[in-house]
């Protein structure tokens, strides 16, 4: 086996640097609370002191009934109105008081005691019980204060201590008759005026300015002591801990520690993504648009996680993780896409406030997901693929608040958000195109897009060359059979057969298979001549790719078919005709030796499907020795000397060629012959 060893080439590291810096950018800049708790669990750390004060924050109980208390209490709001008063002042002094003129004076000092604390009607009275408050709001000079309700007039009650001051400045006289004679009866007036939309003003701003806080706990106050239990009192108290920590911890703290601190984590994460690459496949690394795209993935990752940390730690139920898989698993092999796609995930535990519980959840959601979208990822079927991923974040977010109790009233916007992040990892599946076009990739979905016999390309084969297309069509299934048992891509050798002798369109009829009755292409030719004819079908294939905008990956299956292989058939014709051995090279493909797993399935199945048309005898010893001799041949030439398949894949992969043509060539029963009627 070739020693594995850390790629020398310095733009393998430049995007490295360059995620490790947007890293740093985005990674938060305060610490985290680093305990985990629930109520009614032991307390499983040491015991916790306060290192500062902090306000004691109220539950969402004690707020909601806060609430409703506020919006039952209205305190109904008055303007004064000074023109009332002056107008009374007015009318008390044009009353003739007739031989009590001299208590004047006295009385309306009474009446600038009883408007100095204001007058309200008798309704405004019967108005203001129907708001349940013992309390008004009393504007007087663009100020306004709060004052008992028994600290203001009614009507009634302004008019009844006037007659008693009356009765008291003008002794001896008849009260009821005087008032009846002056008109003081009408004398008095309200001057408080109910103001109904300030009264909804200062409503409203009640009820949104309520305290979130209920008293201060200070530094060196006990929280919680190792093992005791956490109460819903102690639980109050380590959520208003973990909320000024996390508001104020961070910017008090050293900034140079701080500093340190984030570039180490983030350098941590850089290292873990590469050696994960490097030990999963380090193949990668030569494959540069493959590597750009896959650290991209890891970047976005962590953009959408910072992005929703900054806003709303809600919204991660939001972000379509699950995403990532897919995407990863439209170019990369599923032990690779799992070891990235769990790395994705690591932002998650850094920015989220429950980062362990999302973290799961989409872990556990994003397996699932790559699991049943290999099967469902054909038109409506993508939205069962969403529906099932769905299902699996309900199913995980409702175990871990099943451990919880479910305190406390149903998360249904957790719900909503679950569902919307569901359907966007299949709605926003296609924007996979976009980033084949950018970097130049070829998805699972494009292969079995390219593999469809009816496209324009394989018509114009199956239309002119047929009998190459009954090949292509043999030898991908011979290929997709061998690329299953050592675990290759299949799809990709699936086109890439359907493909591999698309230049035989040119000139069919110099082919074996395509030959018409009667009509021998080769008569007339030199065995030289012949050779550069069979050869040519390489380079005419790789123009025709570029003409219809095939892959490069599916170019270099044209390319390797046959690598650097000699006519045989041609070249031995040359010799025993006289022709120098030095010619050889003249009768040898000018192509590339095969190189990915993939290359060599082609290369041997194109072989064996071809010379197995040959055979006399189907046997499976005939058919063994064939396989044997073919695949040895290819090894002897030097054939897989570049490729990347190890002995024991190729081994397997023998056995899977006679496998599969001893059950397409095996002995048919033959039926016998119906006798006719009367004949015995």
């Amino acid at each position: 086996m070739e020693k594995m060893r850390f790629p020398r080439r310095t733009r393998v590291y430049l995007p490295l640097i360059v995620l490790f810096l947007l890293l740093v950018f985005l990674m938060p800049k305060a610490p985290k609370f680093s305990y985990d708790y629930q109520k009614g669990s032991p307390w499983m750390y040491e015991t916790l002191t306060a290192q500062f004060d902090f306000p004691i924050l109220k539950t969402e109980a004690q707020l909601q009934e806060e609430v409703e208390k506020a919006w039952q209490s209205v305190i109904p709001y008055y303007r004064q109105q000074k023109s009332v008063s002056a107008q009374v002042e007015r009318s008390l002094r044009a009353v003739d008081f007739g031989k009590y003129s001299s208590a004047k004076a006295e009385l309306g000092a009474v009446l600038k005691s009883i408007y100095d604390k204001g007058v309200i009607s008798q309704r405004s009275t019967s108005d203001v019980r129907t708001f349940n408050s013992d309390l008004v709001y009393v504007q007087k000079d663009k100020r306004a204060q709060k004052v008992p309700l028994t600290e203001v007039f009614t009507v009634e009650t302004a008019s009844d201590f006037f007659r008693d001051a009356v009765a008291q400045s003008c002794p001896g006289a008849d009260v009821d008759s005087l008032y009846s004679a002056v008109g003081l009866a009408s004398l008095i007036q309200p001057d408080l005026m109910f103001d109904q939309q300030t009264t909804d003003l200062v409503h409203d701003e009640a009820v949104n300015y309520i305290s979130r806080t209920q008293g201060v706990a200070r530094a060196g106050q006990t929280i919680v002591s190792e093992g005791e239990i956490v109460t819903a009192e102690i639980e109050q108290m380590l959520d208003s801990y973990k909320a000024e920590f996390n508001r104020s911890v961070g910017t008090e703290g050293h900034s140079v520690y701080r500093i340190i601190s984030t570039l180490l984590l983030a350098f941590a994460l850089v290292i873990v993504l590469f050696l994960a690459i490097y030990y999963c496949n380090s193949k990668i690394f030569d494959q540069y648009n493959k590597y750009l795209y896959l650290l991209m993935v890891f970047a976005l990752s962590v953009l959408a996680s910072s992005l929703v940390s900054r806003f709303n730690q809600e919204y991660f139920y939001m972000v379509p993780y699950t995403l990532i898989a897919l995407y990863l698993l439209a170019f990369f092999k599923k032990s690779v896409v799992f070891t990235v796609y769990v790395l994705s995930l690591i932002p998650i535990l850094i920015f989220a406030r429950d980062g362990v519980e999302l973290f799961i959840i989409y872990l556990v959601a994003g397996v699932v997901g790559m699991l049943v979208f290999s099967s469902l990822n054909r038109g409506w079927l993508q939205f069962l693929t969403a529906l099932i991923v769905f299902v699996v974040m309900v199913f995980m977010w409702g175990a871990f608040n099943l451990s919880e109790g479910f305190s406390g009233p149903v998360n249904y916007s957790a719900i909503m958000l679950m569902a919307f992040a569901a359907l966007l990892s299949v709605s926003a599946y296609p924007l996979i195109y976009l980033f084949e076009k950018i970097f130049k990739l070829v998805s699972n979905s494009k292969l079995i897009e390219l593999s469809d016999t009816s496209n324009k390309l394989l018509r114009m084969l199956a239309d002119k060359a047929p009998g190459t297309f009954q090949h292509s069509l043999q030898v991908m299934n011979l290929a997709d059979a061998v690329a299953r048992s050592i675990e290759a891509n299949v799809l990709l050798v699936r086109a890439g057969a359907l493909y591999h002798d698309i230049g035989k369109i040119m000139n069919p009829q110099c082919f074996t298979e395509n030959e018409t009755p009667g009509v021998r292409y080769h008569a007339d030719l030199t065995p030289k001549e012949s050779a550069q004819e069979i050869i040519r079908h390489v380079s005419d294939g790789l123009a025709l790719a570029e003409k219809y905008g095939l892959p490069a990956v599916i170019r270099e299956f044209i390319e390797t078919h046959h690598g650097t292989t000699c006519t045989a058939y041609f070249y031995n014709k040359h010799l025993v005709e006289g022709g120098p051995e030095e010619d050889r090279k003249e009768f040898c493909y000018d192509g590339v030796k095969p190189k990915t797993k993939e290359q060599v399935i082609l290369m041997l199945c194109d072989a064996v499907e071809a010379a197995s048309r040959s055979l006399k005898n189907y046997s499976a010893e005939s058919i063994s020795e064939l396989v044997d001799k073919i695949t040895n041949g290819k090894i002897d030439d030097g054939q897989l000397s570049e490729s990347e398949i190890s002995l024991s894949e190729l081994n397997t992969a023998r056995e899977v060629m006679k496998s599969y043509l001893q059950q397409m060539y095996h002995a048919r029963v033959a039926y016998p012959k119906r006798m006719a009627k009367g004949v015995k």
